[in-house]
């Protein structure tokens, strides 16, 4: 039998009062950001929307965005494949192959990549082959596609788990083709997780700012920073900040709509079947290590052997000093921002699944608006808030460690969301029948049942803002340099050997993320 998992009445306050603050706190500095673009007269602000600059930014960034998506689909659908529907022998060691690339950000591939070609390159000097430096939109497509795929991967072997394999039976026995399967029953059923992680990887596109610039290929984002930078025109930096957010809410409601209506469950009553395994054979079992070998040499080996490489060269006595305040600047920023975002999700987690409403859902939609806001849009919007309403707390740490918070927040929340669908809310109900007030019942019936969520999700939180360039960059105090800030800065100016240090400790902090996220995919397991 199925529990009730819902509580009857309103949420109590304690819970609320959170919420609302999330959601007032995302909504806030959007809306300054709004009244700052419209802040010139009208034939400024035509002008601005309208120039042509704005059509090749366009245009830039959905040509990346679009080869991204093609080139990760190409990169993770065999491995989805080969990892739920073959008898390939060490799945579960090609799975963590499949995951490693997330341990790379996408400007540390960008940086890694730069220092294998040109004539003082890792090639040029191991091997004496020198080829050009990657730039523009191949160097930009190289680094973030081998970066993201893993997110299209993990949906898509979820999905291929997922299938009903008697759907996949009946159109055998209808006479259809193994390649008709394909492409008639399998494919269109992975079109939800398909479109989950296409989501997710044309997100991170559209926002990312670390490897476009490296790679001097102008999109909306790179465009967005430079114009902050220069402070020549703050209302057209708004403005471009408005265009990143319109074409995100684009793609959020394209996806919407593509998903509206569709359903792929069971409605038999049977017990499924299992799925069908396709037999490789020992040559066919050859030939899917080399491509898993290939990409893995390419997203890893090299970047991590070119680490190594320029860490080998000598690194300059003075970089040390600044590495280790690196260290302590990004932990000091990350830690609270983890602790920060845990308290807002659990309230939000809470109300979301105890007391469902439309409240509560446009509450949790809030929350997420924070992640799919493109990171220097949200950066630029909290500056504008910052200097209009709260001036003290321009770029200061409070300021950086909130927006890390806000913009992280749905990470925190999944986790802590599983672990409350698996705390039965009728043992809160049996405190409080025996005189135990709300909140005393909550902490002591249902709290405890959260610490692997509220853990997990604080993990999250914590090695993403780790990782995170955009919004360090544009919101940290003068002077506060961490180690995402430290690898961009001498890699924008070819110091390739001083950035070693800062890239490879990102690496051991995104090895830890890469273990916490495969821990938990084999939990489910």
């Amino acid at each position: 039998m199925i529990s009730k998992r819902t509580l009857s009445g309103l949420p109590p306050w304690y819970f609320l009062l959170p919420a609302v603050f999330v959601g007032i706190s995302v909504l806030m500095p959007l809306v300054y950001l709004v009244i700052r673009a419209f802040d010139g007269d009208w034939s400024q602000t035509s002008e601005l929307v309208l120039r042509q600059r704005n059509l090749i930014l366009l245009k830039n960034t959905l040509m990346l965005t679009g080869s991204v998506v093609l080139v990760t689909t190409l990169l993770a659908f065999p491995f989805a494949w080969l990892t739920t529907r073959t008898n390939v022998p060490g799945v579960k060691l090609m799975t963590l192959l499949g995951v490693m690339p997330l341990a790379i950000p996408g400007y540390v591939l960008a940086y890694s990549l730069l220092g294998v070609g040109g004539t003082n390159g890792t090639l040029a000097q191991l091997f004496g082959i020198v080829i050009d430096r990657p730039s523009g939109f191949w160097g930009a497509l190289l680094a973030i596609s081998l970066y993201t795929f893993p997110y299209l991967f993990l949906n898509l072997r979820t999905g291929f788990l997922g299938l009903d394999p008697s759907v996949e039976e009946a159109a055998r026995s209808l006479g259809y083709s193994s390649r008709q399967i394909l492409f008639r029953v399998i494919i269109p059923q992975l079109k939800p997780s398909y479109l989950a992680g296409m989501l997710i990887i044309s997100l991170y596109v559209i926002g990312d700012f670390g490897a476009v610039s490296l790679m001097r290929f102008e999109t909306f984002s790179y465009a967005l920073f430079l114009q902050y930078e220069s402070a020549f025109d703050r209302v057209y930096a708004a403005w471009i900040a408005l265009m990143l957010l319109a074409l995100t809410s684009t793609i959020l409601v394209a996806e919407y709509k593509l998903l509206k209506g569709l359903s792929f469950y069971r409605i038999g009553v049977g017990s499924a079947r299992r799925t069908k395994i396709t037999e490789l054979s020992s040559w066919g079992i050859g030939l899917a290590w080399t491509y898993v070998l290939a990409v893995l040499t390419a997203a890893v080996v090299i970047p991590v052997v070119t680490i190594l490489f320029w860490m080998a060269q000598g690194v300059d006595p003075f970089i040390w000093n600044s590495f280790g305040d690196a260290i302590r600047n990004s932990i000091t920023a990350s830690a609270p921002a983890a602790l920060l975002a845990v308290f807002f999700a659990v309230p939000l987690a809470y109300i979301s699944i105890r007391y469902p409403s439309r409240m509560s859902n446009y509450l949790q939609r809030f929350a997420y608006l924070g992640y799919a806001t493109p990171p220097l849009a949200l950066a630029l919007a909290f500056i504008f808030f910052s200097l209009s309403a709260v001036p003290f707390l321009y770029q200061s740490l409070a300021l950086l460690v909130f927006a890390y918070a806000l913009h992280f927040l749905a990470e925190s929340m999944g986790p802590i969301r599983s672990a409350l669908y698996q705390a039965p809310p009728r043992i809160e109900e049996a405190a409080r029948s025996l005189g135990v007030s709300r909140f005393r019942a909550f902490w002591l019936t249902t709290f405890p049942l959260l610490k692997s969520g509220i853990v997990a999700g604080s993990a999250f939180v914590f090695l993403s803002a780790m990782k995170e360039l955009p919004i360090t960059f544009i919101l940290s105090p003068i002077g506060f340099e961490t180690l995402a800030v430290s690898v961009w800065g001498y890699s924008a100016e070819a110091m390739f050997a001083e950035a070693a240090p800062f890239a490879l400790s990102i690496l051991f902090f995104s090895v830890l993320f890469v273990y916490l996220l495969f821990a938990r995919e084999w939990k489910k397991a």
